[in-house]
């Protein structure tokens, strides 16, 4: 071989080690930024010129096959995203019983050496106070997340409010359960999710009083910034548990929409104001249900839903048949 060729391939070896090292996406040959992956062949390829950029590249793949989703997911050795709900530490815990996975006794010697590590990792599982207190308070939204079925992102924001409670020192001298309640009616204002105050203080012992001081308390000291309430976020919800047609729906929302322009909505019920306006859309639109049924699909009393009512057909000029006035 010539030095003449020696150096040349000298060269394209260094540009090689250059575009390996530094991660360059442009042929040496032709300088194309038109690369083409070639996972089979271990391959990197210049789309315009057919060099080959790389070669043996490592495959960072899964070292087994899948043909169909169902075996991929069975095959697969990841677990669920990290998610703040989690916590950072292990959730598991070491058993009392006193056998082994395969049921035969554990011994003396063995036993003790269980303990041991049962005491030190019941220890090391919360460091500090802010830890404890948050793993109290995750298991306290878990509970009210379910009660209220609630979307996971509401209770991730629930979480990030009440962590910066915690972090501000709002949370000490006050229960757990008021602030975390708190927290979750602040993100559910926050993400458009309906759920009322009196909803989500049903399912705490703390009451709607304790729960309604705390709500006041992180939008003044933590800068909680909640959106004011839209009675159209509630219409969805109600109409579905009376389970009426999307037209319903359709008609009460521009009833709101009117109600809105006309700075009707201002310090009333949203919950309320939604009720009114289905009950006067299913009306008109002969879907007919009883005030004391969408009363009760709102969580309304009857006589929040007959006053929105007759305030709603009064201001707005809302023709409604004659039997129905």
């Amino acid at each position: 071989m010539s030095g003449e060729g020696y150096m040349y391939r000298k060269r394209d070896i260094r540009e090689l080690l250059e575009i390996y090292e530094g991660e360059i996406l442009t042929c040496p040959s032709c300088g194309s930024d038109k690369l083409i992956r070639d996972p089979a062949r271990g391959e990197i390829i210049c789309a315009e010129c057919g060099y080959v950029v790389r070669e043996r590249e490592i495959d960072r793949g899964p070292e087994w096959r899948a043909f169909t989703p169902e075996e991929r997911e069975r095959r697969s050795r990841v677990g669920a995203p990290i998610s703040p709900l989690m916590g950072d530490t292990l959730t598991t815990d070491i058993d009392w019983r006193s056998k082994d996975a395969s049921g035969r006794q554990i011994d003396g010697a063995r036993r003790l050496d269980i303990m041991r590590l049962r005491k030190w990792h019941t220890r090391t599982r919360v460091q500090s106070s802010i830890e404890r207190n948050l793993s109290q308070a995750r298991i306290e939204l878990e509970r009210l997340a379910a009660q209220l079925d609630l979307p996971k992102h509401v209770k991730e924001q629930a979480l990030e409010i009440y962590r910066r409670a915690l972090e501000s020192g709002l949370v000490r001298g006050r229960s757990i359960e008021s602030v975390m309640a708190a927290a979750v009616y602040a993100a559910c204002r926050n993400l458009r999710v309906p759920r009322t105050l009196d909803e989500i203080a049903k399912f705490t012992r703390a009451g709607r009083k304790d729960v309604a001081r705390c709500y006041r308390l992180l939008v003044r000291e933590a800068r909680v910034k909640v959106p004011l309430p839209d009675a159209s976020d509630f219409v969805p919800r109600i109409a579905g548990a009376l389970k009426l047609r999307g037209e319903t729906v359709k008609l009460a929302k521009e009833i709101l929409k009117r109600a809105r322009q006309m700075g009707l909505t201002a310090g009333k019920d949203p919950a309320g104001l939604a009720a009114a306006a289905i009950y006067i859309a299913a009306i008109k639109t002969g879907d007919i249900r009883t005030q004391k049924d969408v009363a009760r699909a709102a969580q309304v009393t009857e006589v929040t839903v007959r006053n929105r009512y007759k305030e709603l057909v009064k201001k707005l000029n809302i023709e409604l048949p004659l039997n129905k006035r």
